[in-house]
C-alpha cells in the first residue's frame, strides 16, 4: 500500500484561537507577544494587524506605532504545542497517526494511508477537514502527498493543487522556494547568497557538492521531502496493533445504532484475533461525535476471548454510557491488551471443570461488567515462608499456580496485613501466652496449641524467626499469636497478633 500524508497548516494559529474565545476582537489588530532579552517581541499577529505591516519577531513597540489601536495580549511558553496537541486529538478521528510539526510549531502531520477512501477519495478527505477546521474557526492549508516533507512544502509554499498524484513530490517541489525544505536560516541564507532561489537550481546537483556547501542536514531534508529517505513520525497516541474504525454516513444518535456499529467492529476485530492465535483482554471503544467531543467505554475480560457475543454483551451493559447528543460521525474500537487464546484440551470424563469452564469465565465478565474488576479477585498460593507473603493476586482466572495451597497446618480464616503488637504474658521458654492484650482488651487464653515455627525469608531480608500459637480465650474467640525470635538474655520479647480464626 503506497504510503500517503497530509499537512495541516494553522496559518494564524494564536490569532485564531483568541478569536474563537473573544470573539469580540474581531475588528481589533491585535498580538501577541513575550519577553526577550529585556523587550517585548511579538509572537503572533492577527489578520488585521498584519494589514498594517506588523510582523512576527518585531518589537510591540516599533508595531505600535505603526498600528495605531494596537492589542498587545501576553504570551506564554508552549501555548502552541497544546494548541496543537489538542487540535491533533481531535483529528485522530481522520487518521490513527496524527504528529505536531515540531518544526514551526503550527501544524499537524497525518499518515493517513489506507484512510481517505472512507470519505470517497483524497479529495473529499481533504475538503471535509478544511470545512471541519474553517466551522471551528480556524484557518488552514492542507496538502497530500507521498511524503511528509514535500506535503509540508506544498501546503506552506504551494501555488498549484494541494492533492500532489503518487510519484510527484519532485514535480511539484521543482518551482518551490529552498525555505519549503524546512532548512535552518543559515543554510538558507547561503543559498540565497549562491542565487539559488528554487528547489530546481540545485536539485540535480551531485551530492558531494551539496553536502561540501550545505552540510548533511541539508541533504536529509531534501531526501525526506523527495521521498529517498524515510522520515518517522511520532504520533500523538500510539496506534495499537488491533484497532478498527468505523466511519458512519449518517450520525447515530439511537441505541440500536449504536449496537450496531458495535456488533459491526467486534465482526472485523475478532476474526483479526482468530486468525493470530489472540484473545481480547482489553477494549476500548471510542465514539466521536460531531460537536467535537469524544466518549470513551472500556471492557476487560478475565481470560483472553475473541467470542463475538460474549464480547457484545459486555458493551451493551456500557452502552448507557454512551451520550451520543447531536450524533456520533466515527467509532474506533481499539484492543490494546491482548494475549494468546489458550486452546483447552477436551475431556471426555471431567466433570467439575471449575475456572476451566467458558461459561463461568463469561459469567465473571458480566459481573465485572456490571461491578467492576476492581471488586472481583482471584488468589493463589506463593512459594513465600512469611503468611502475609504467601499469597498473592492474579492478573486472570487462567493463570495456573506454581505451588499448592499449604494444608498441613490449620490457618486463620482473616489474616491481618501487618501483625500488631500485643502485651503478653507468657511462660518460659516455649509456653504459649497465660493472657494477652489487644486493643487495651485482656484475654484470658483457655485452650493453645503450637508453637509452629516459621523461619524468616533470609534472601529478603535480616531478622528472628516467628514461633505461631493458635490460642483460645474464655469467650471462646479464636487467635493467631506468635512470638518473634528467643527468648534469653537480656532481649526485649515481642509478641504480635496475625489472624483471627472462625
Amino acid at each position: 500500500m503506497q504510503r500517503r500524508f497530509v499537512s495541516i497548516w494553522f496559518r494564524q494559529l494564536l490569532a485564531d484561537w483568541q478569536l474563537i474565545r473573544r470573539p469580540e476582537l474581531k475588528d481589533v489588530p491585535f498580538v501577541f507577544a513575550a519577553p526577550d532579552h529585556g523587550r517585548m517581541i511579538i509572537t503572533a499577529v492577527s489578520p488585521i494587524a498584519s494589514n498594517f505591516g506588523v510582523e512576527t519577531g518585531m518589537r510591540a513597540a516599533d508595531a505600535k506605532a505603526i498600528c495605531p489601536g494596537l492589542e498587545v495580549l501576553d504570551d506564554k511558553p508552549g501555548r502552541p504545542k497544546n494548541l496543537l496537541k489538542g487540535l491533533g486529538e481531535w483529528c485522530v478521528r481522520y487518521s490513527p497517526i496524527v504528529a505536531i510539526d515540531e518544526f514551526g510549531m503550527d501544524g499537524l502531520m497525518l499518515d493517513v494511508s489506507g484512510c481517505t477512501h472512507l470519505w470517497g477519495g483524497e479529495r473529499g478527505y481533504l475538503k471535509e477537514i478544511v470545512s471541519r477546521l474553517k466551522s471551528k474557526g480556524y484557518t488552514v492549508r492542507l496538502a497530500i502527498a507521498d511524503t511528509p516533507g514535500s506535503a509540508w512544502a506544498v501546503s506552506h509554499y504551494g501555488r498549484v493543487t494541494p492533492l500532489i498524484p503518487t510519484g510527484g513530490q519532485v514535480d511539484a517541489l521543482l518551482d518551490l522556494v529552498p525555505d519549503a525544505l524546512r532548512l535552518r536560516e543559515t543554510v538558507l541564507g547561503k543559498l540565497r547568497k549562491l542565487g539559488f532561489y528554487q528547489i530546481k537550481s540545485f536539485i540535480g546537483m551531485p551530492r558531494s557538492v551539496l553536502r561540501r556547501r550545505f552540510g548533511e542536514d541539508f541533504l536529509l531534508r531534501l531526501a525526506q521531502a523527495i521521498g529517498t529517505e524515510n522520515e518517522v513520525l511520532v504520533p500523538l497516541q500510539v496506534p495499537v496493533a488491533f484497532s478498527e474504525r468505523l466511519a458512519c454516513l449518517e450520525p447515530i444518535k439511537t441505541r440500536n445504532g449504536i449496537e450496531t456499529a458495535i456488533h459491526k467492529l467486534l465482526e472485523i476485530l475478532c476474526n483479526r484475533l482468530q486468525a493470530e492465535g489472540k484473545g481480547l483482554r482489553t477494549g476500548v471503544l471510542t465514539c466521536y461525535r460531531i460537536d467535537g467531543k469524544v466518549v470513551q467505554v472500556n471492557i476487560g475480560t478475565s481470560g483472553a476471548t475473541h467470542h463475538i457475543s460474549h464480547l457484545f454483551k459486555l458493551f451493551q451493559l456500557k452502552i448507557d454510557q454512551i451520550r451520543p447528543a447531536l450524533g456520533i460521525e466515527l467509532f474506533v474500537l481499539d484492543a490494546p491488551k491482548v494475549d494468546v487464546v489458550a486452546v483447552p484440551q477436551e475431556e471426555m470424563w471431567t466433570s467439575t471443570p471449575g475456572l476451566d469452564d467458558k461459561s463461568v469465565i463469561r459469567l465473571l465478565d458480566r459481573v465485572a461488567g456490571k461491578v467492576g474488576f476492581q471488586v472481583i479477585h482471584r488468589y493463589m498460593p506463593a512459594t513465600r515462608y512469611w503468611p502475609e507473603r504467601s499469597v498473592q493476586r492474579t492478573v486472570s482466572v487462567t493463570e495456573k499456580a506454581v505451588t499448592t495451597w499449604r494444608v498441613t497446618q490449620p490457618r486463620p480464616t482473616e489474616l491481618l496485613k501487618t501483625p500488631v503488637p500485643i502485651e503478653v504474658m507468657a511462660i518460659i521458654p516455649d509456653h504459649p501466652p497465660k493472657f494477652f492484650i489487644y486493643k487495651g482488651m485482656r484475654h484470658i487464653v483457655t485452650k493453645a496449641d503450637g508453637p509452629e515455627r516459621i523461619e524468616r525469608e533470609w534472601w529478603l531480608d535480616q531478622g528472628e524467626h516467628r514461633d505461631y500459637y493458635q490460642v483460645e480465650d474464655e469467650q471462646g474467640g479464636r487467635y493467631w499469636l506468635f512470638r518473634s525470635g528467643h527468648y534469653g538474655g537480656e532481649q526485649k520479647y515481642k509478641w504480635f497478633i496475625h489472624g483471627f480464626f472462625a
